[in-house]
């Protein structure tokens, strides 16, 4: 495998004199979705940035940027309190955009500005708005997906207070649609009951091909969906590939005639990692990854015959190229890798016809920036720098980290050191646990308001962050390491990690905490419990602490049981219980903290109120926090502001 190494211009850090706060953190902008335009002279990106003063949202916004491809005239084309994103470039070289304004539409609507100067114009009025949409190649159409309206019936009786909710009735299907540029009207390109998430226009606009779930459920959605092709702009939809398992990101190659796209390699597998290339014309799908150690997370065509793909490799990223060619054997596929930054690259563009390459890309100094190259090129140039604050801001020292499992098996993690940090001195350590399980924590840029690593590190604590086995990253067999067995050999390995660091000399094994949200709120409750005796803290964000009653009340118990256990707890409660945090509540002694959003259709809140209510009957120190509106996260700035001080004040008085 040849690799190509990638330099990136990086802005140097001057006068870093003071460490970050938690009000540093909720002021951090990032970019994303970048789009270059049919010239390849501009690219359009979006900036999610704090709300102004005197604005009445108390989230950040979403507003749509441009700038030539060698970052010059950087230049804002909406703003709050306008949320806007998914820029499009039209035909006609004007920018088009999703954008909810309450002065128009209730609901949100396709934008186009132009790029000259002027006022946002409303294309669509559709009255249950646009989830996504893409413009056809000739320019003539605008594929969009939009949720089912109630029915008038429905909405006269729930004016009347009959707004009862039966529980998987209510059915609302995001259905694909065309809006016709020329006479400004929009209809349903086929009435059949299918629930459509991504699509991709063909070249030449004559057809669609689709991912979508016969149901609308979550779970269905997750490991259920199909892959469908179209004509446009009306016609009946055939299903051409059923796969097994997750689907994720697609492409059609630029002739038109396959499609490469990311999916599980069994129903369960826990992530759509794998490439996948289906033949349009013969019907046949291929995986081109076989065996690969790392989780794909992006496709796109380099020509007919080149696949690229973005990866999770441990805990760095890999842009890699897959050569598809004709003489080799089946399951032999030739890999070079492109980019192998030091940097995290989070989402890539590529232009065919000029061959440039737009990523965006964090590091361990800097949150997501846009950098631009050459395809192939040995070096990238980093074109925009929105935190100009953090180069003020004294960060701590970051390094990707691994040790052994005590089956032998080799276990990766982030470690962060604290900010003033002397060789030869044992410090507390703060454990911050990725969810998933298949999440995977990586070496970059790794704070953020439900993970404020820096803070911790700016608190004097070492901070890990494993990458336990069922991570991504390493491949589909050691995302399924975990399975039958969640709560077990996994979190052993988190203990080893500490171990390892104790050996090395860094921490004092008698001053340990931990936290995490979902999966690792679920290994922290753990913490708390069974391993009560390791840890002077913890904080439970968001976390499972039954696993009966959990999946009882969360909108994915078949992607919890069916792919993560390979059984229903019904079948093996024992198991189930044994594994809850709450089947060893006579073990805790731990402080623990635990904190909800009042909104979580994923982990109900009634698993923080069990655990809350059995460790005060315990009498074990606990506070339980509620925060209204949040869903599976905090998204409003107060919360998250208050959460951070909140954490850090928690680990202060018991891991000291």
């Amino acid at each position: 495998m040849k690799k190509l190494l990638l330099f990136f211009v990086s802005l140097s850090f001057v006068f870093a004199d003071k460490p970050i706060t938690a009000k540093d953190i909720i002021n951090i902008e990032y970019i994303s979705q970048p789009v270059i335009n049919i010239g390849g002279t501009r690219i359009a990106y979006v900036k999610i940035v704090p709300p102004l003063k005197n604005s009445k949202s108390r989230s950040s916004f979403r507003e749509v940027w441009v700038t030539d491809v060698d970052g010059l005239n950087q230049r804002k084309f909406t703003s709050s309190p306008n949320n806007s994103w998914s820029p499009q470039w039209t035909p006609d070289g004007n920018l088009s955009f999703l954008s909810l304004r309450k002065a128009h539409h209730k609901s949100t609507q396709i934008y186009t500005i132009p790029t000259d100067g002027g006022e946002a114009f409303p294309m669509t009025n559709h009255e249950s708005g646009i989830g996504s949409y893409k413009w056809s190649p000739n320019g003539r159409w605008i594929a969009f997906t939009s949720k089912d309206e109630e029915s008038s019936e429905i909405k006269k009786k729930k004016k009347d207070g009959y707004d009862m909710i039966v529980m998987g009735k209510e059915q609302l299907y995001n259905r694909l649609w065309i809006y016709d540029v020329e006479t400004k009207s929009h209809e349903t390109i086929f009435r059949q009951d299918l629930n459509v998430s991504l699509f991709e226009w063909s070249e030449d606009s004559k057809f669609i091909v689709f991912q979508a779930a016969e149901k609308v459920n979550t779970d269905i959605e997750y490991l259920e969906s199909s892959l469908y092709i179209v004509k446009a702009p009306s016609g009946n939809p055939r299903k051409i590939a059923e796969t097994s398992g997750k689907l994720s990101s697609m492409s059609l190659s630029p002739n038109s005639e396959q499609l490469a796209y990311l999916g599980a390699t069994s129903y369960n597998d826990p992530l759509a990692q794998s490439i996948y290339v289906h033949n349009i014309k013969n019907g046949k799908s291929k995986l081109i990854t076989p065996g690969f150690k790392e989780s794909f997370v992006d496709v796109d065509w380099i020509d007919d015959q080149t696949v690229i793909g973005l990866s999770q490799r441990g805990t760095k990223t890999v842009l890699s190229t897959i050569f598809l060619a004709n003489n080799l054997p089946e399951d032999v596929f030739n890999q070079n890798d492109v980019l192998a930054p030091d940097e995290i690259i989070s989402s890539f563009s590529f232009h065919r016809y000029t061959k440039q390459l737009v990523v965006t890309a964090n590091s361990r100094k800097n949150p997501n920036e846009l950098y631009v190259g050459l395809y192939n090129s040995k070096k990238m140039k980093r074109i925009t720098f929105s935190n100009p604050a953090l180069s003020n801001i004294q960060l701590s020292k970051q390094e990707s980290i691994s040790w052994k499992a005590r089956d032998g098996k080799t276990i990766e993690g982030v470690l962060t050191y604290p900010l003033v940090y002397r060789d030869g001195k044992r410090y507390p350590l703060i454990l911050q646990i990725h969810g998933g399980p298949e999440g995977v924590s990586q070496d970059g840029w790794n704070t953020r308001p439900t993970y404020p690593v820096q803070l911790l590190a700016a608190n004097g604590y070492f901070v890990l962050e494993p990458n336990y086995r069922g991570s991504a990253g390493r491949g589909v067999e050691f995302s399924k390491a975990d399975h039958d067995d969640l709560g077990g050999e996994e979190f052993i390995d988190v203990l080893q990690g500490i171990d390892y660091l104790i050996k090395k000399g860094f921490v004092d094994e008698s001053q340990v905490g931990t936290g995490g949200w979902s999966y690792g709120g679920y290994f922290s409750a753990l913490a708390a419990t069974k391993y009560s005796s390791r840890f002077k803290a913890s904080m439970v964000g968001a976390g499972l602490t039954n696993m009966i009653s959990f999946i009882g009340t969360t909108d994915i118990p078949y992607e919890m049981s069916v792919v993560h256990w390979n059984q229903w707890w019904f079948d093996n409660q024992q198991l189930h219980w044994d594994r809850s945090p709450l089947s060893h509540i006579n073990k805790a002694k731990t402080p623990t903290l635990i904190i909800h959003g009042m909104r979580d259709v994923r982990v109900h809140p009634e698993q923080g109120m069990e655990l809350w209510q059995a460790l005060k009957i315990k009498d074990v120190e606990t506070e339980f926090v509620l925060y209204p509106r949040e869903p599976h996260g905090l998204l409003e700035r107060p919360h998250q502001l208050d959460y951070m001080n909140r954490l850090v004040d928690w680990y202060k008085k018991y891991v000291k």
